[in-house]
Protein backbone atom coordinates (compact mmCIF):
# COMPACT_ATOMS: atom_id res chain seq x y z
CA UNK A 1 0.00 0.00 0.00
CA UNK A 2 1.27 3.62 -0.80
CA UNK A 3 0.30 6.79 0.30
CA UNK A 4 0.46 10.28 -1.12
CA UNK A 5 -0.37 13.19 1.38
CA UNK A 6 -1.50 15.90 -0.62
CA UNK A 7 -4.29 18.71 -0.68
CA UNK A 8 -7.00 18.37 -3.29
CA UNK A 9 -9.88 20.68 -4.11
CA UNK A 10 -11.84 18.56 -5.81
CA UNK A 11 -15.89 18.98 -6.04
CA UNK A 12 -17.68 16.21 -4.10
CA UNK A 13 -17.92 13.48 -6.33
CA UNK A 14 -16.54 10.22 -6.03
CA UNK A 15 -15.69 9.42 -9.60
CA UNK A 16 -13.84 12.82 -10.12
CA UNK A 17 -10.77 11.86 -12.39
CA UNK A 18 -7.44 13.46 -11.68
CA UNK A 19 -7.23 16.17 -14.50
CA UNK A 20 -10.55 17.35 -13.69
CA UNK A 21 -10.64 20.93 -12.64
CA UNK A 22 -12.61 21.72 -9.45
CA UNK A 23 -11.87 22.71 -6.12
CA UNK A 24 -4.32 3.96 -7.64
CA UNK A 25 -6.62 -17.39 -5.33
CA UNK A 26 -6.61 -17.27 -1.98
CA UNK A 27 -9.08 -18.44 0.70
CA UNK A 28 -10.93 -14.98 1.25
CA UNK A 29 -9.44 -13.85 5.01
CA UNK A 30 -9.35 -10.43 6.95
CA UNK A 31 -5.82 -9.22 7.70
CA UNK A 32 -4.36 -7.88 11.18
CA UNK A 33 -4.71 -4.38 11.22
CA UNK A 34 -1.45 -4.07 12.17
CA UNK A 35 -0.11 -6.27 9.39
CA UNK A 36 -2.71 -3.91 6.89
CA UNK A 37 -1.57 -0.92 8.61
CA UNK A 38 2.22 -1.66 8.18
CA UNK A 39 2.06 -1.81 4.29
CA UNK A 40 1.43 2.34 3.88
CA UNK A 41 3.70 3.90 2.85
CA UNK A 42 4.20 7.43 1.34
CA UNK A 43 4.26 7.93 -2.28
CA UNK A 44 5.64 11.00 -2.92
CA UNK A 45 6.30 13.80 -0.41
CA UNK A 46 3.25 15.88 0.27
CA UNK A 47 0.70 17.84 -1.63
CA UNK A 48 -1.28 16.76 -4.77
CA UNK A 49 -4.06 18.78 -6.30
CA UNK A 50 -5.64 15.58 -7.43
CA UNK A 51 -8.93 17.55 -9.00
CA UNK A 52 -6.36 20.03 -10.84
CA UNK A 53 -6.30 20.34 -14.51
CA UNK A 54 -2.94 20.23 -15.54
CA UNK A 55 -2.36 22.83 -18.03
CA UNK A 56 -0.31 23.20 -21.37
CA UNK A 57 3.61 23.42 -20.23
CA UNK A 58 4.71 27.28 -20.54
CA UNK A 59 7.67 28.57 -22.51
CA UNK A 60 9.78 28.90 -19.36
CA UNK A 61 12.64 26.60 -20.22
CA UNK A 62 12.15 22.18 -18.71
CA UNK A 63 14.53 21.99 -16.05
CA UNK A 64 16.14 19.40 -18.14
CA UNK A 65 17.31 22.10 -20.70
CA UNK A 66 18.78 23.90 -16.99
CA UNK A 67 21.42 21.49 -15.63
CA UNK A 68 24.29 20.50 -16.90
CA UNK A 69 24.23 17.14 -18.86
CA UNK A 70 24.66 13.77 -16.54
CA UNK A 71 25.17 10.47 -17.49
CA UNK A 72 26.28 8.04 -14.62
CA UNK A 73 28.41 4.97 -15.69
CA UNK A 74 26.52 1.49 -15.64
CA UNK A 75 28.59 -0.71 -13.36
CA UNK A 76 27.64 -4.12 -12.61
CA UNK A 77 24.66 -3.98 -9.69
CA UNK A 78 26.26 -4.90 -6.79
CA UNK A 79 25.45 -6.94 -3.65
CA UNK A 80 27.69 -6.88 -0.20
CA UNK A 81 26.37 -8.92 2.47
CA UNK A 82 26.23 -7.15 5.85
CA UNK A 83 26.55 -9.26 9.22
CA UNK A 84 23.41 -9.75 10.56
CA UNK A 85 22.03 -7.63 12.59
CA UNK A 86 18.10 -8.10 13.24
CA UNK A 87 16.83 -10.84 15.89
CA UNK A 88 14.67 -13.77 15.02
CA UNK A 89 11.93 -12.01 15.79
CA UNK A 90 12.61 -9.15 13.40
CA UNK A 91 12.94 -11.36 10.82
CA UNK A 92 10.17 -12.87 11.66
CA UNK A 93 8.30 -9.77 10.74
CA UNK A 94 9.50 -9.05 7.63
CA UNK A 95 8.72 -12.54 6.52
CA UNK A 96 5.27 -12.05 7.77
CA UNK A 97 5.10 -8.45 6.08
CA UNK A 98 6.61 -9.77 3.07
CA UNK A 99 3.24 -12.60 2.87
CA UNK A 100 0.86 -9.72 3.12
CA UNK A 101 2.27 -8.41 -0.03
CA UNK A 102 -0.33 -10.25 -2.38
CA UNK A 103 -0.65 -9.76 -6.16
CA UNK A 104 -3.57 -8.07 -7.23
CA UNK A 105 -5.08 -11.16 -8.76
CA UNK A 106 -4.30 -12.95 -5.66
CA UNK A 107 -6.12 -10.65 -3.24
CA UNK A 108 -10.06 -10.91 -2.33
CA UNK A 109 -12.65 -8.46 -3.19
CA UNK A 110 -13.48 -8.69 0.63
CA UNK A 111 -9.64 -8.07 1.43
CA UNK A 112 -9.52 -4.93 -0.50
CA UNK A 113 -13.23 -3.45 1.12
CA UNK A 114 -11.37 -4.70 4.14
CA UNK A 115 -8.46 -2.89 3.41
CA UNK A 116 -10.33 0.34 2.65
CA UNK A 117 -12.56 0.17 5.91
CA UNK A 118 -9.12 0.30 7.68
CA UNK A 119 -7.49 2.86 6.33
CA UNK A 120 -10.02 5.26 7.10
CA UNK A 121 -10.71 3.64 10.51
CA UNK A 122 -6.94 4.69 11.33
CA UNK A 123 -6.58 7.98 9.49
CA UNK A 124 -9.65 9.81 8.90
CA UNK A 125 -9.96 13.28 10.63
CA UNK A 126 -12.90 14.57 11.00
CA UNK A 127 -13.61 18.20 10.85
CA UNK A 128 -16.83 18.37 12.75
CA UNK A 129 -18.78 19.34 9.69
CA UNK A 130 -19.13 15.33 8.55
CA UNK A 131 -21.61 12.08 9.56
CA UNK A 132 -18.47 10.19 10.68
CA UNK A 133 -18.20 8.69 14.20
CA UNK A 134 -16.14 5.52 15.29
CA UNK A 135 -19.55 3.88 16.13
CA UNK A 136 -21.06 4.65 13.02
CA UNK A 137 -17.96 3.22 10.90
CA UNK A 138 -17.82 0.17 12.80
CA UNK A 139 -21.41 -0.78 11.81
CA UNK A 140 -20.97 0.12 8.45
CA UNK A 141 -18.28 -2.41 7.87
CA UNK A 142 -20.51 -5.33 10.17
CA UNK A 143 -23.17 -4.26 7.33
CA UNK A 144 -20.72 -4.17 3.81
CA UNK A 145 -18.54 -7.31 5.09
CA UNK A 146 -21.53 -9.40 5.89
CA UNK A 147 -22.21 -10.50 3.02
CA UNK A 148 -19.90 -12.36 -0.22
CA UNK A 149 -18.62 -9.67 -2.98
CA UNK A 150 -18.51 -11.79 -5.80
CA UNK A 151 -16.47 -9.12 -8.66
CA UNK A 152 -13.83 -6.49 -8.03
CA UNK A 153 -16.35 -4.03 -9.68
CA UNK A 154 -18.46 -4.38 -6.94
CA UNK A 155 -16.04 -4.11 -4.53
CA UNK A 156 -15.06 -0.80 -6.07
CA UNK A 157 -18.76 0.08 -5.84
CA UNK A 158 -19.39 -1.16 -2.51
CA UNK A 159 -15.85 1.04 -1.33
CA UNK A 160 -17.24 4.36 -3.37
CA UNK A 161 -20.59 4.09 -1.12
CA UNK A 162 -18.76 3.58 1.90
CA UNK A 163 -16.55 6.62 1.51
CA UNK A 164 -19.81 8.54 0.31
CA UNK A 165 -21.73 7.94 3.56
CA UNK A 166 -19.01 9.81 5.64
CA UNK A 167 -19.83 12.93 4.05
CA UNK A 168 -16.63 14.90 3.35
CA UNK A 169 -16.35 15.28 -0.50
CA UNK A 170 -12.44 15.00 -0.29
CA UNK A 171 -12.60 11.62 0.93
CA UNK A 172 -13.10 9.38 -1.98
CA UNK A 173 -12.19 6.36 -4.37
CA UNK A 174 -10.02 6.24 -7.06
CA UNK A 175 -10.07 3.87 -9.91
CA UNK A 176 -6.96 1.93 -10.92
CA UNK A 177 -6.61 4.60 -14.19
CA UNK A 178 -6.87 7.41 -12.08
CA UNK A 179 -4.50 6.37 -9.07
CA UNK A 180 -2.01 5.81 -11.78
CA UNK A 181 -2.14 9.79 -13.17
CA UNK A 182 -0.49 10.46 -9.22
CA UNK A 183 2.78 9.95 -11.01
CA UNK A 184 2.85 13.46 -11.95
CA UNK A 185 3.59 14.30 -8.24
CA UNK A 186 6.69 11.95 -7.82
CA UNK A 187 9.41 14.54 -6.40
CA UNK A 188 12.31 12.21 -7.30
CA UNK A 189 11.97 11.54 -10.71
CA UNK A 190 12.53 7.61 -10.32
CA UNK A 191 9.04 6.62 -8.77
CA UNK A 192 9.83 6.58 -4.34
CA UNK A 193 8.88 8.70 -1.73
CA UNK A 194 11.28 9.43 1.01
CA UNK A 195 10.65 9.53 5.04
CA UNK A 196 12.49 9.93 7.58
CA UNK A 197 12.61 7.34 10.28
CA UNK A 198 13.45 6.96 13.62
CA UNK A 199 14.71 3.87 14.62
CA UNK A 200 14.54 2.32 18.68
CA UNK A 201 17.98 4.52 19.28
CA UNK A 202 16.79 7.95 18.11
CA UNK A 203 18.93 7.32 14.86
CA UNK A 204 17.30 8.79 11.79
CA UNK A 205 17.20 7.02 8.60
CA UNK A 206 15.94 7.68 5.32
CA UNK A 207 13.48 4.91 4.05
CA UNK A 208 11.65 3.89 1.44
CA UNK A 209 8.04 4.50 1.82
CA UNK A 210 6.80 4.43 -1.04
CA UNK A 211 7.41 3.05 -4.78
CA UNK A 212 5.41 3.02 -7.88
CA UNK A 213 5.39 -0.27 -8.95
CA UNK A 214 7.09 -0.91 -12.11
CA UNK A 215 8.68 2.26 -12.15
CA UNK A 216 11.63 3.10 -12.43
CA UNK A 217 13.17 2.19 -9.27
CA UNK A 218 11.12 -0.50 -8.36
CA UNK A 219 12.40 -2.18 -11.63
CA UNK A 220 15.56 -1.37 -11.15
CA UNK A 221 15.21 -3.56 -7.69
CA UNK A 222 14.66 -1.17 -5.10
CA UNK A 223 11.77 -2.46 -2.75
CA UNK A 224 9.42 -1.42 0.20
CA UNK A 225 11.14 -0.46 3.43
CA UNK A 226 14.88 -0.56 1.97
CA UNK A 227 17.11 2.06 3.28
CA UNK A 228 18.96 4.55 0.92
CA UNK A 229 22.78 4.84 2.01
CA UNK A 230 24.04 7.27 -0.80
CA UNK A 231 23.37 8.95 -4.11
CA UNK A 232 25.75 9.29 -6.73
CA UNK A 233 28.70 8.14 -4.03
CA UNK A 234 27.75 10.78 -1.94
CA UNK A 235 26.64 10.00 1.61
CA UNK A 236 22.95 11.09 2.58
CA UNK A 237 23.15 10.32 6.28
CA UNK A 238 21.91 13.90 8.11
CA UNK A 239 20.33 14.83 4.73
CA UNK A 240 16.26 15.16 5.17
CA UNK A 241 14.13 13.29 3.11
CA UNK A 242 13.61 16.26 0.72
CA UNK A 243 17.23 17.02 0.33
CA UNK A 244 17.92 13.44 -1.26
CA UNK A 245 14.65 13.62 -3.36
CA UNK A 246 16.20 16.94 -4.78
CA UNK A 247 19.32 14.95 -5.27
CA UNK A 248 17.27 12.25 -7.75
CA UNK A 249 16.29 14.65 -9.60
CA UNK A 250 17.81 15.26 -13.06
CA UNK A 251 16.90 15.05 -16.48
CA UNK A 252 15.08 13.06 -18.25
CA UNK A 253 16.21 9.31 -19.28
CA UNK A 254 19.72 10.02 -17.63
CA UNK A 255 20.55 7.64 -14.79
CA UNK A 256 21.38 7.77 -11.11
CA UNK A 257 23.17 5.76 -9.12
CA UNK A 258 21.45 4.62 -5.90
CA UNK A 259 22.87 2.79 -2.66
CA UNK A 260 20.19 1.05 -0.32
CA UNK A 261 20.11 -1.18 2.22
CA UNK A 262 17.31 -3.97 1.54
CA UNK A 263 15.17 -4.18 4.59
CA UNK A 264 16.43 -4.06 7.79
CA UNK A 265 19.39 -6.00 7.97
CA UNK A 266 19.25 -7.34 4.01
CA UNK A 267 22.22 -6.50 2.08
CA UNK A 268 23.69 -3.32 0.64
CA UNK A 269 22.94 -3.24 -2.93
CA UNK A 270 24.30 -0.50 -5.59
CA UNK A 271 21.60 -0.08 -7.97
CA UNK A 272 21.50 1.94 -11.65
CA UNK A 273 17.70 3.62 -12.07
CA UNK A 274 16.96 5.62 -15.19
CA UNK A 275 14.95 8.92 -14.17
CA UNK A 276 11.31 9.39 -15.95
CA UNK A 277 9.51 12.59 -15.73
CA UNK A 278 6.37 13.27 -15.94
CA UNK A 279 5.73 16.37 -14.75
CA UNK A 280 5.26 19.63 -17.21
CA UNK A 281 7.10 22.71 -15.44
CA UNK A 282 3.86 24.48 -13.62
CA UNK A 283 6.01 27.93 -14.47
CA UNK A 284 5.80 30.86 -16.63
CA UNK A 285 7.26 33.77 -16.22
CA UNK A 286 8.25 37.24 -18.02
CA UNK A 287 10.41 40.73 -17.23
CA UNK A 288 7.97 43.78 -16.97
CA UNK A 289 9.04 47.36 -17.01
CA UNK A 290 7.33 49.95 -15.20
CA UNK A 291 6.17 52.59 -16.92
CA UNK A 292 8.38 55.72 -16.86
CA UNK A 293 9.94 54.23 -14.00
CA UNK A 294 13.14 52.17 -14.71
CA UNK A 295 12.39 49.90 -12.09
CA UNK A 296 11.92 46.24 -13.51
CA UNK A 297 9.56 43.22 -11.96
CA UNK A 298 9.37 40.10 -12.13
CA UNK A 299 6.31 38.47 -13.12
CA UNK A 300 6.26 34.63 -12.28
CA UNK A 301 3.01 32.35 -12.63
CA UNK A 302 2.61 29.11 -10.86
CA UNK A 303 0.00 27.18 -12.18
CA UNK A 304 0.08 24.11 -9.84
CA UNK A 305 2.55 22.22 -7.06
CA UNK A 306 3.65 19.69 -8.77
CA UNK A 307 7.23 17.94 -8.62
CA UNK A 308 9.14 20.47 -10.54
CA UNK A 309 7.55 23.52 -9.15
CA UNK A 310 10.13 24.36 -6.64
CA UNK A 311 12.99 24.10 -8.75
CA UNK A 312 11.36 26.18 -11.84
CA UNK A 313 10.63 28.47 -9.67
CA UNK A 314 14.23 29.16 -8.44
CA UNK A 315 15.62 29.04 -12.07
CA UNK A 316 12.74 32.29 -12.86
CA UNK A 317 13.84 34.01 -9.81
CA UNK A 318 17.61 33.63 -10.46
CA UNK A 319 16.90 34.43 -14.37
CA UNK A 320 15.05 37.49 -13.82
CA UNK A 321 17.43 38.95 -11.05
CA UNK A 322 20.25 38.06 -13.83
CA UNK A 323 17.63 40.14 -16.23
CA UNK A 324 17.32 43.48 -13.57
CA UNK A 325 14.07 42.87 -11.86
CA UNK A 326 14.08 44.62 -8.50
CA UNK A 327 10.99 42.95 -7.39
CA UNK A 328 8.60 39.99 -7.64
CA UNK A 329 4.91 39.08 -8.32
CA UNK A 330 3.78 35.86 -7.44
CA UNK A 331 0.35 34.80 -9.48
CA UNK A 332 -1.06 31.99 -7.81
CA UNK A 333 -4.68 33.19 -8.84
CA UNK A 334 -6.32 29.66 -10.63
CA UNK A 335 -3.95 27.80 -8.66
CA UNK A 336 -5.74 25.19 -7.12
CA UNK A 337 -2.89 23.52 -5.01
CA UNK A 338 -0.52 20.30 -5.46
CA UNK A 339 2.29 18.97 -3.59
CA UNK A 340 1.87 20.20 0.00
CA UNK A 341 5.78 19.42 0.26
CA UNK A 342 6.37 21.94 -2.79
CA UNK A 343 4.17 24.65 -1.73
CA UNK A 344 6.18 24.46 1.66
CA UNK A 345 9.60 24.44 -0.03
CA UNK A 346 8.62 27.31 -2.06
CA UNK A 347 7.64 29.16 0.77
CA UNK A 348 11.21 28.76 2.36
CA UNK A 349 12.32 30.57 -0.51
CA UNK A 350 11.46 33.68 0.84
CA UNK A 351 11.51 33.44 4.63
CA UNK A 352 13.71 34.08 7.05
CA UNK A 353 15.49 31.38 8.85
CA UNK A 354 12.73 30.48 11.90
CA UNK A 355 9.90 31.91 11.37
CA UNK A 356 6.64 30.07 10.96
CA UNK A 357 5.13 28.76 7.62
CA UNK A 358 2.22 26.47 8.79
CA UNK A 359 0.38 24.12 11.81
CA UNK A 360 -0.93 21.35 10.86
CA UNK A 361 -3.34 19.30 13.03
CA UNK A 362 -4.18 15.25 12.43
CA UNK A 363 -4.87 12.01 14.47
CA UNK A 364 -1.63 10.62 13.55
CA UNK A 365 1.12 12.21 15.15
CA UNK A 366 2.71 12.95 11.83
CA UNK A 367 0.57 15.21 10.88
CA UNK A 368 1.28 17.46 14.23
CA UNK A 369 3.88 19.72 13.64
CA UNK A 370 4.67 23.07 13.37
CA UNK A 371 6.58 23.82 9.81
CA UNK A 372 9.19 26.35 9.59
CA UNK A 373 11.98 28.19 7.65
CA UNK A 374 15.30 26.11 7.96
CA UNK A 375 17.29 28.90 5.84
CA UNK A 376 18.18 32.28 5.01
CA UNK A 377 15.90 33.15 1.82
CA UNK A 378 16.95 33.25 -1.93
CA UNK A 379 15.68 36.17 -2.43
CA UNK A 380 14.37 39.37 -0.51
CA UNK A 381 13.31 41.81 -2.56
CA UNK A 382 10.18 42.85 -2.08
CA UNK A 383 7.11 40.70 -3.37
CA UNK A 384 3.76 41.05 -4.43
CA UNK A 385 1.07 37.58 -4.29
CA UNK A 386 -2.21 37.90 -6.60
CA UNK A 387 -4.94 35.76 -5.45
CA UNK A 388 -8.34 34.85 -6.08
CA UNK A 389 -11.41 32.25 -5.33
CA UNK A 390 -9.51 29.66 -7.01
CA UNK A 391 -6.49 29.97 -5.33
CA UNK A 392 -6.85 27.00 -2.95
CA UNK A 393 -4.59 24.70 -1.03
CA UNK A 394 -1.03 24.54 -1.29
CA UNK A 395 -1.32 27.82 -2.26
CA UNK A 396 -3.40 29.20 0.72
CA UNK A 397 0.12 28.09 2.86
CA UNK A 398 2.43 30.18 0.44
CA UNK A 399 0.03 33.02 0.62
CA UNK A 400 -0.67 32.75 4.39
CA UNK A 401 2.99 32.15 5.13
CA UNK A 402 4.32 35.22 3.25
CA UNK A 403 1.38 37.79 4.15
CA UNK A 404 1.42 36.43 8.24
CA UNK A 405 5.44 36.72 8.26
CA UNK A 406 4.99 40.60 6.61
CA UNK A 407 6.97 39.06 3.64
CA UNK A 408 4.29 39.71 0.98
CA UNK A 409 1.29 42.02 0.32
CA UNK A 410 -2.12 39.83 -1.30
CA UNK A 411 -3.73 41.51 -3.79
CA UNK A 412 -7.05 40.08 -5.55
CA UNK A 413 -10.17 38.28 -4.60
CA UNK A 414 -11.05 36.00 -1.09
CA UNK A 415 -9.42 32.77 -1.67
CA UNK A 416 -11.08 29.64 -1.91
CA UNK A 417 -10.30 28.34 1.72
CA UNK A 418 -9.77 24.60 1.59
CA UNK A 419 -7.82 23.88 5.18
CA UNK A 420 -8.01 20.14 4.95
CA UNK A 421 -4.88 17.66 4.38
CA UNK A 422 -5.73 14.90 1.89
CA UNK A 423 -3.64 10.82 1.70
CA UNK A 424 -3.75 9.28 -1.26
CA UNK A 425 -3.73 5.36 -0.15
CA UNK A 426 -3.22 2.51 -2.83
CA UNK A 427 -4.91 -0.22 -2.42
CA UNK A 428 -3.40 -3.84 -3.25
CA UNK A 429 -5.44 -4.24 -6.78
CA UNK A 430 -3.97 -0.79 -7.98
CA UNK A 431 -6.82 1.37 -6.98
CA UNK A 432 -7.04 3.96 -4.24
CA UNK A 433 -8.65 5.67 -1.80
CA UNK A 434 -8.16 9.79 -0.89
CA UNK A 435 -8.40 10.26 2.55
CA UNK A 436 -8.88 13.78 4.91
CA UNK A 437 -6.28 13.07 7.38
CA UNK A 438 -5.34 16.77 9.15
CA UNK A 439 -5.62 20.10 8.36
CA UNK A 440 -3.62 23.20 8.50
CA UNK A 441 -3.56 26.50 10.77
CA UNK A 442 -1.82 29.66 9.57
CA UNK A 443 1.32 31.05 11.06
CA UNK A 444 -1.59 33.90 12.78
CA UNK A 445 -3.57 30.89 14.13
CA UNK A 446 -6.40 31.48 11.15
CA UNK A 447 -8.54 28.15 10.46
CA UNK A 448 -8.34 28.56 6.58
CA UNK A 449 -11.14 26.13 5.36
CA UNK A 450 -14.22 27.26 4.20
CA UNK A 451 -13.07 31.04 5.32
CA UNK A 452 -10.19 31.73 3.21
CA UNK A 453 -7.79 34.18 3.08
CA UNK A 454 -8.78 38.05 3.12
CA UNK A 455 -5.96 39.87 0.47
CA UNK A 456 -5.09 43.53 1.61
CA UNK A 457 -5.87 45.02 -1.39
CA UNK A 458 -8.97 43.76 -3.71
CA UNK A 459 -9.27 46.08 -6.50
CA UNK A 460 -6.12 46.18 -8.73
CA UNK A 461 -5.59 48.33 -12.50
CA UNK A 462 -5.86 46.01 -15.94
CA UNK A 463 -2.13 46.43 -16.10
CA UNK A 464 0.23 44.46 -13.64
CA UNK A 465 3.34 46.73 -14.09
CA UNK A 466 0.93 49.85 -12.88
CA UNK A 467 -0.22 47.81 -9.58
CA UNK A 468 3.21 47.23 -8.89
CA UNK A 469 4.04 50.68 -8.59
CA UNK A 470 1.34 51.77 -6.41
CA UNK A 471 2.09 49.06 -4.39
CA UNK A 472 5.90 49.26 -3.90
CA UNK A 473 6.17 51.87 -1.26
CA UNK A 474 3.53 49.75 1.02
CA UNK A 475 5.82 46.99 0.89
CA UNK A 476 8.74 48.99 1.79
CA UNK A 477 6.45 50.45 4.76
CA UNK A 478 5.28 47.08 5.78
CA UNK A 479 9.01 46.08 6.51
CA UNK A 480 10.26 49.04 8.15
Amino acid sequence: MRILLCNSNSPPSSTTLLSQTPPPQKTPVFLPNAAVWAKKTLVTALTGALSLTLLVSSPSPSISRDLPSFQSPQPPQISIPLPDRCTEEEEQQELEEDKVELKPEFVTNEAIVQEAWQIVNDSFLDSGRHRWSPQSWQQKKEDILGTSIQTRSKAHELIKRMLASIGDPYTRFLSPAEFSKMARYDMTGIGINIREVSDDTGDVKLKIQGLILDGPAHTAGVRQGDEVLAVNGEDVRGKSAFEVSSLLQGPNETFVNIKVRHGNCGPIESLEVQRQLVARTPVFYRLEQVSNNPTSVGYMRLKEFNALARKDLVIAMKRLQDMGASYFILDLRDNLGGLVQAGIEIAKLFLNEGETIIYTVGRDPQYQKTIVADHSPLVTAPLIVLVNNKTASASEIVASALHDNCRAVLVGERTFGKGLIQSVFELRDGSGVVVTVGKYVTPNLMDINGNGIEPDYRNFPVYIPKLFSVQVNMIGFARQ
